[in-house]
């Protein structure tokens, strides 16, 4: 007997046409058919939604940025530019990308240990802002600047003395390759004060893929108490804080929708019992997946199914190398199931247990677990929910020669 396991929540949003997922208005069979599969589709519409509930839960005086490291599909990177008050980038490439889909570069904000010194060159030339992670990177950038004869946008990237509790990642709070540690924090500042570059602020990130409000709320707390103390020790406001992100959403059984109201109401009220030193700072939070993650799916094709010692395997044309966190080779501990269902029969109730797994010839490469699921055949289509933030650029497309998906944005 196959014990099942429960998949995760289907994000909303999703509905059907004729029995089918549709997305953007069209039957996956179609867009399967005039793209090919495998096939990320994202919808333009939820993203939308989502960015608009994010306005209404926060107050005002917060910016929103994409990290556009969750996904950087051009189409929906431009879309994207667009939403957002801003982005942020972790790579030379990446800020190429983001200027290339119409970013504005004061807009833009640079993060990432191991920046190089080409990458520090295009940004500082480009006028994007970089958040410093280090003394000696500190000293770099100052230095290309001069050659440069171009005055620096620095940020100073914070490692907190505490960290995002039940996060994903956890980003502070300890020995981190991330930023620099309190003590450092003040001396570097006044450096690049005295050098006569722009000092616009700081950047602290505790944590992400966060669920509990509380946890979020406590953090961010945190986050503006010690902006207001790093700062009465520099004896300058900062112009910017970047509270990091950490808003979660739910890939598994049991999890459950961040409560954004209440962060949003929480912050509201910590904005207005702000020290006079962070009076005129303006705040942004920076978040990835919380924006897309749920606006993506990942379409691929049955191709075999096949029986093994009284266990129902679905073989489909996709795999791990599109999909690394939905088959559990991301950082994930213990494998558990994301959304999934038989988008071509989206709406036929569960009918026995299967395993839908892809085609590489790895037992890693199984992207649902003995989970329950309408009787499904070759040609039917599998869909993988939550597949709008690291998957195409997340996953080692190239492995056994596979190559990437097609991606696509829809209304």
């Amino acid at each position: 007997m196959i014990k099942t396991k429960a998949t995760g929540p289907i994000p909303s949003g999703y509905h059907a046409t004729d029995g089918e997922l549709a997305l953007g208005g069209q039957k996956v069979s179609a867009l399967v058919a005039e793209h090919g599969s495998p096939l990320f589709v994202y919808s333009s519409n939820l993203l939308d939604n989502r960015m608009a509930q994010l306005r209404t839960a926060m107050p005002d005086r917060l910016d929103l940025h994409y990290a556009m490291k969750a996904n950087p599909f051009p189409p929906l990177l431009r879309h994207m530019v667009g939403l957002a008050d801003g982005i942020d980038i972790a790579s030379g490439g990446e800020l190429r990308m983001a200027l290339e889909a119409g970013a504005a570069p004061e807009h833009i904000s640079f993060a990432g240990p191991g920046k190089r010194d080409e990458e520090l060159e295009k940004a500082i030339q480009a006028g994007v802002t970089i958040n410093i992670e280090s003394p000696g990177e500190c000293e770099r950038a100052l230095k290309i600047g001069a050659r440069l004869d171009r005055k620096t946008r620095l940020a100073v990237r914070v490692n907190p003395d505490f960290d995002l509790k039940g996060s994903g990642m956890k980003m502070g709070g300890g020995a981190k390759p991330f930023g620099m540690d309190i003590e450092l924090v003040a001396p570097v500042v006044k450096r690049i004060l005295d050098a006569g570059a722009d000092w616009r602020g700081f950047h602290i990130f505790a944590g992400s893929q966060a669920l509990s409000a509380d946890a979020i709320i406590e953090t961010q707390a945190q986050t503006l108490e010690l902006a207001a103390r790093l700062a009465t020790e520099i004896g300058k406001s900062p112009a910017h804080v970047n509270l990091g992100g950490g808003f979660g959403i739910p890939y598994f059984p049991g999890d459950e929708q961040l409560d954004i109201a209440k962060v949003g109401e929480a912050l509201a009220g910590q904005f207005e019992r702000l020290p006079e030193i962070l009076a005129s700072t303006q705040f942004a939070i920076e978040l990835g997946r919380y924006l897309v993650g749920e606006a993506g799916v990942y379409l691929t094709r049955i191709v075999d199914r096949k029986q093994s010692q009284g266990h129902t395997f679905l073989v489909t044309d996709g795999g791990l190398h599109h999909q690394l966190a939905a088959s559990g080779n991301f950082g994930t501990v213990v494998r558990r199931n994301y959304p999934a269902a038989i988008a071509s029969r989206f709406e036929e109730e569960t009918a026995e247990t299967v395993s839908i797994v892809g085609c590489l010839c790895t037992p890693l490469d199984r992207l649902s677990d003995s989970a329950a699921m309408p009787r499904a055949d070759v040609g039917d289509i599998v869909a993988i929910f939550c597949a709008g933030a690291y998957g195409a650029t997340a996953s080692p497309a190239s492995f056994l020669g596979q190559g990437p998906a097609k991606e696509l944005l829809v209304d």
